[in-house]
Parts: C-alpha cells; sequence; structure tokens
C-alpha cells in the first residue's frame, strides 16, 4: 500500500471519530449557549442552573444517537477489515 493509502485510513478514522463525538457535543454547546443568553438576560449567576440542563440533554442526544453511532463504528470497522489484505502486502 502507498503512502496515500494509509492517509486515507487515518482520515477515514479521524472523521468518524469527530462525526460522532460532534452528534453528542453539539446539542449540548447549543443548549449551553440558550442557558447562557438567559442568564445574561435575567441577571441570573447560578452555576448549576447551566449544568443539570446540558448533562441531560446529551444523556438524551446519546441514547437517541446511539443506533446511528453504533452503526457508523460498524461501518467503519467492515472498511479496516477489508483494507487489512492491503495493508500487509
Amino acid at each position: 500500500m502507498d503512502p496515500s493509502g494509509y492517509v486515507d485510513v487515518l482520515r477515514n478514522t479521524f472523521s468518524t471519530v469527530a462525526l460522532l463525538v460532534s452528534a453528542a457535543i453539539i446539542p449540548s454547546l447549543i443548549v449551553g449557549l440558550c442557558v447562557a443568553v438567559f442568564q445574561a438576560t435575567t441577571s441570573i449567576n447560578e452555576q448549576t442552573l447551566s449544568f443539570l440542563p446540558r448533562l441531560l440533554i446529551t444523556i438524551v442526544a446519546i441514547a437517541l444517537g446511539v443506533n446511528w453511532g453504533l452503526q457508523q463504528v460498524m461501518d467503519f470497522f467492515n472498511y479496516i477489515i477489508t483494507m487489512i489484505p492491503e495493508v500487509v502486502s
């Protein structure tokens, strides 16, 4: 396998990881921004007010996306398994 093949495998690895992580982080960031705007407009400076909604949204996002995420990981695993003969030879 030429070096560009290894770069493709590494790129696919990073893109799969970024996709899976962003599926859980982006909803939390959006809720955190909404809570921060709410706190700024009402002058409420309670730290726990921003933690609980972000935690709940992150748990819900992970629970709803677990099937999709597992399918992505399985597709990537199959891709890696099919690349073994090319890497070895």
